[in-house]
């Protein structure tokens, strides 16, 4: 056994060092700016770590911007290949990651994924001589495919060089079946580190579809896993949900999609199988605020669901016209009166800094913010990654220039709209948050709501940040 695990090849799947991020391609976003966003666990690499073990290799995952010593992981571990999320963000400082790989491992087959590769892949090939592949789309097929050996120009979905060449081998379809995929590789991160913001106990990620229909104008979600919703079978789903309730003794889910509830009958299904099944769990979810009804708010209630989250965007309905969102302010007012019916608590996310965007709408949308009354409220500054149709809009009306920079992306803002300022849309972006969060009746509200000394803690926590966010 010991001479078999010597033979094992190596695969290091790596988020690299950078500041505290969620990489998600959908999502990328550093953490630490944001009030309620907690770091969330590299699912992506946990499925391509399965995909490599399934394939008989050694795999290992580390998020390097939680810590580790990615140096010394090389020299020790000794990789014959190692993979890393790219985000847009920290863009330069994930590929400089590769450099440092091959000065230490000299033979490493450095790979990247991640969804600023939408647009640049083909210059980021050339130039990067450090990096050997690059993975265009949905990865774990085209992993497999690599890990097997095969001659790249025969793997779908890869850029690669020939000599100096630079070649990319086609579009890879995306996974139609995604029961065929192995669960995420959980023993291989530590799960204690990934906890709820509020109560502090431990939460697993469970990615239970993929793909959104709705090409909003902003979102990343259709560009990177396309326009169809391919979802799990309910049976799958259930399957992951006792494997880290009896393995893990996790409880906590983060049910993640970029669109939960779009099917009525498949929601209704998945729910009666937990609440048949007797765990005792509570989850999170998504939700678009025109496909919700009370019979299936009821049933997310029965089998454990204790928040949702709405992308509302904007309070002024002229916005949500211009970017393509396709509900209304009287979809979401009935959709958030539904959940609190039912006791779900509401977690609303609004956009500041669209290209339209002006003072009177900030303040229509911190009205409506507050009109509605959610539990969580999360105001992002808007980003334009590449990928969007908001990055082809900037930078076909110049809003995109030299000064452009994504580090502090959905905090601080990337780019100006055509009648405020970054600087503008800032102060903008601190008002709404503050004005919200600091109003009397919501602090009381939620402090009748507290049920341990940690979740106070965590609330103080927040508050704290709140008041001495610059």
């Amino acid at each position: 056994m010991e001479n078999e695990q010597k033979q094992k090849k190596r695969i290091l799947l790596a988020y690299p060092p950078s500041p505290v991020m969620n990489r998600e391609d959908r999502c990328q976003q550093p953490t630490k700016e944001l009030l309620v966003i907690p770091p969330l666990p590299p699912s992506d690499l946990m499925y391509l770590a399965a995909v490599a073990e399934e394939a008989g290799f050694e795999a290992k995952i580390t998020d390097y911007s939680l810590g580790g010593d990615f140096e010394a992981d090389l020299k020790e571990f000794k990789p014959d290949y190692l993979l890393i999320n790219v985000a847009t963000p920290t863009f330069k400082s994930d590929l400089n990651a590769l450099t440092i790989a091959k000065e230490i491992c000299l033979d490493v087959v450095t790979i990247a994924k991640g969804a600023a590769f939408l647009t640049i892949a083909f210059e980021v090939m050339y130039f990067a001589k450090d990096l050997d592949i690059i993975i265009y789309g949905e990865a774990e097929g085209t992993l497999k495919d690599i890990l097997s050996g095969k001659s790249y120009g025969n793997i779908p979905g890869i850029y690669y060089r020939d000599d100096l060449r630079v070649k990319f081998t086609g579009q890879r379809p995306f996974i139609e079946d995604l029961d065929s995929l192995p669960f995420p590789a959980r023993h291989l991160v530590d799960n204690n580190i990934y906890r709820r913001p509020d109560t502090g106990e431990v939460q697993a990620v469970i990615k239970v579809s993929r793909g959104c229909p709705f090409h909003c104008f902003f979102c990343l979600a259709t560009p990177v896993a396309g326009a169809k919703v391919r979802k799990r079978s309910p049976e799958n789903i259930l399957g992951e949900i006792k494997e880290c309730v009896n393995t893990y003794g996790i409880t906590n889910f983060l049910f993640w999609s970029d669109i939960f509830n779009i099917d009525k009958d498949w929601v209704m299904r998945l729910c009666q199988l937990i609440i048949d099944s007797g765990l005792n769990i509570t989850w999170s979810a998504n939700t678009r605020a025109d496909t919700a009804d009370e019979e299936m708010a009821e049933m997310m209630y029965k089998a454990g669901c204790r928040l949702v989250s709405i992308g509302v965007e904007s309070g002024s309905q002229e916005m949500l016209d211009k970017i393509g969102k396709k509900i209304t302010l009287d979809d979401v007012r009935l959709t958030v009166r539904i959940f609190k019916k039912f006791g779900i608590k509401i977690y609303n996310y609004f956009v500041i800094g669209l290209p339209w965007e002006t003072a009177e709408t900030v303040e229509d949308t911190i009205d409506f913010a507050i009109e509605l009354d959610s539990d969580f409220i999360s105001f992002y500054t808007a980003t334009p990654l590449p990928g969007t149709k908001f990055y082809d809009y900037a930078k076909e009306h110049n809003l995109i220039d030299s000064d452009t920079s994504f580090k502090s992306a959905y905090f601080y803002p990337s780019v100006n709209t055509h009648s405020l300022t970054k600087d503008q849309i800032f102060k903008l972006h601190k008002r709404a948050i503050r004005k919200f969060y600091l109003r009397p009746s919501y602090i009381l509200k939620m402090l009748t709501k507290i049920r341990s000394f940690t979740e106070f803690k965590n609330y103080f926590k927040a508050g704290m940040n709140l008041l001495l966010r610059r």
